[in-house]
């Protein structure tokens, strides 16, 4: 309680001398906002053909004389190992032996198709890749069929 009323007493009698005294004042019709500086004023933007000249060569001045020469589009490099494509290359990087079981030989295929999928690889070697991965998973199908038996 301040002063013998409630709070909520006293911010009602506050409420109601604000009502009287916002009744006695007129207020006239403000075109600003309040707290809001000048600078959010636009600059006034002439469309004048000097001005974009001028504009024009300022912003050639920046980027200086020299203009960058073009670059012919550079040619991938081939992998060594696409031109590995006989069968028994093939047999050589996938490191098989009789002795290797089944989890061994799927490991062995997805460790190959993670360096030799074609779908990794530039569009121009694509049917090498191709030819290498079909060959690879022949010979690790082969492998599997030798481990059923």
């Amino acid at each position: 309680m301040l002063f013998g009323k409630s709070l909520f007493q006293s911010v009602v009698d506050r409420l109601a001398e604000e009502e009287t005294q916002e009744d006695v004042e007129t207020v006239e019709p403000r075109f600003r906002i309040d707290g809001l500086g000048a600078s959010f004023a636009p600059e006034r933007v002439s469309a004048t053909p000097e001005d974009d000249d001028r504009r024009r060569e300022a912003y050639l001045f920046l980027m200086g004389d020299d203009e960058p020469a073009p670059q012919a589009p550079l040619k991938p490099e081939k992998p060594d190992w696409l031109d590995r494509l006989s069968i028994e290359d093939i047999a050589a990087d996938l490191k098989i032996t009789p002795s290797d079981d089944r989890e061994t030989l799927q490991e062995r295929r997805r460790a190959f198709a993670r360096l030799n999928h074609p779908d990794r690889i530039h569009p121009d070697f694509r049917d090498q890749a191709t030819t290498r991965m079909k060959i690879a998973n022949l010979l690790v199908d082969e492998a599997l069929l030798r481990c059923r038996l």
